[in-house]
């Protein structure tokens, strides 16, 4: 093995690792823990000053709650959210 093949193929080593390294994903095996969007509150509607044209409450986007089953202890976390109907 010449010189310079062996240095390419320590640096293409190196290269590959460094790529697997970078590419490992953070994988959660559970959603027991609470995540940051599931803090979120409400917030206050917004107070027209006196002098200017109120907000028109149809323009509002209503939020409605969630109504789902509690999941089982422990179960894996889902890719997608389900559809809604």
């Amino acid at each position: 093995m010449t010189p310079i093949r062996a240095v390419v193929t320590i640096v293409s080593l190196i290269l590959v690792s460094t790529l697997v390294a970078c590419g490992k994903d953070n994988i959660r095996t559970s959603c027991d823990e609470i995540q940051p969007y599931q803090t979120v509150v409400a917030g206050k509607r917004i107070v027209v000053p006196e002098g200017l044209d109120s907000l028109d409450q149809y323009k509002e986007m209503p939020i409605p709650k969630a109504e789902t089953p509690p999941r089982p202890k422990g179960a894996i976390c889902i890719d997608y959210p389900p559809a809604i109907q």
